[in-house]
């Protein structure tokens, strides 16, 4: 039970930030001028409900953590037992300051849902930079803690870009999905020029498709250490589950950036655009969907002791 409910928080603590980064992030590459008003409202009310359950998902990760260390749910109710964890664990102290960062996020986020449906520079960069806080800090609360040293600023550092590039990547997949169910034609509705944006969108995804790549290796040498220990541990066959998934998503990106796009933007010319759409969108929920998995796998890798030296 104590088991499950972690993996459980822990997933949806990674929808939401993902999500919650992927969304800000957004408008700071995918438009060349002024974002759209029926954007701006429908990506602030997605980062609101996004913080709201990054807060709550986070809290029910700490409970479940109290429990798994102490034993059992009943000990989380102890005010002893949750001294000793904020006070005495690299977790606790990590979880404290990433509970008061959401409160953080939640109120301005709230602050801008309610405001000028119009973003300003100022607001996208303030939320960007509060999102990829609650997502980089993530690092400071798994395996990375495990390595001193040199090794260990290696690795939170390498995890923290790792989920950096997730959140822009995956986390993007939603605002991108808005845009090709909400819009028609090769210039949307209020001006958005679709074909513009799925150009910038594969830009950003060259760079954090080489972040992951590159990050995840330095990841699995730390974690895994050796082809023996991943395919001869529970952590090794999760990871190569990951990977699968991960693959995955690479190739309905592949596919989407030299094929669908291109045909998109030809078709746009002669106004036959809307075939080529539809396979476009049925192909980003593919990759969200694969996502989503990655994701569970991840959620489920962080309460499985790693495959170095088993």
């Amino acid at each position: 039970m104590i088991d499950l409910g972690l993996v459980f928080a822990r997933f949806l603590h990674y929808v939401a930030t993902t999500t919650l980064a992927g969304a800000a992030f957004f408008p700071l590459y995918a438009h060349a001028g002024d974002e759209p008003g029926k954007l701006v409202r429908w990506r602030n009310g997605l980062m609101l409900w996004s913080a709201v359950l990054s807060l709550a998902s986070g809290l029910a990760w700490f409970v479940f953590s109290v429990a798994n260390m102490s034993g059992a749910l009943a000990d989380v109710a102890d005010p002893e037992v949750l001294a000793s964890v904020l006070r005495d664990t690299g977790f606790g102290a990590v979880w404290t300051a990433r509970m008061i960062l959401a409160v953080v996020v939640v109120v301005v986020a709230a602050a801008a849902h309610v405001q000028s449906p119009r973003s300003t520079t100022g607001q996208d960069l303030l939320m960007s930079f509060l999102a990829a806080g609650m997502l980089a800090s993530l690092a400071g609360a798994g395996h990375a803690q495990i390595e001193e040293g040199w090794a260990g600023v290696l690795h939170v550092s390498a995890d923290a870009a790792h989920l950096l590039a997730a959140g822009a990547w995956l986390g993007g997949l939603a605002p991108l999905g808005f845009i090709l169910l909400g819009y028609a034609g090769r210039t949307g509705q209020d001006g958005i020029d679709v074909d513009g944006v799925l150009m910038r969108f594969s830009g950003m995804g060259y760079a954090a498709v080489a972040t992951l790549v590159g990050t995840g290796l330095v990841n699995s040498w730390l974690l895994v250490g050796s082809v023996s220990s991943l395919l001869n541990s529970t952590y090794g066959l999760i990871l190569v589950a990951k990977l699968v998934s991960f693959g995955g998503m690479l190739a309905l990106a592949a596919a989407n950036r030299f094929w669908l796009v291109p045909a998109l933007v030809a078709a746009g010319r002669s106004g036959a655009g809307e075939v080529w759409r539809g396979k476009l969108r049925t192909h980003v929920i593919g990759e969200q969907g694969l996502g989503l998995l990655v994701l569970l796998c991840v959620s489920v890798l962080g309460t499985v002791r790693p495959a170095i030296g088993q």
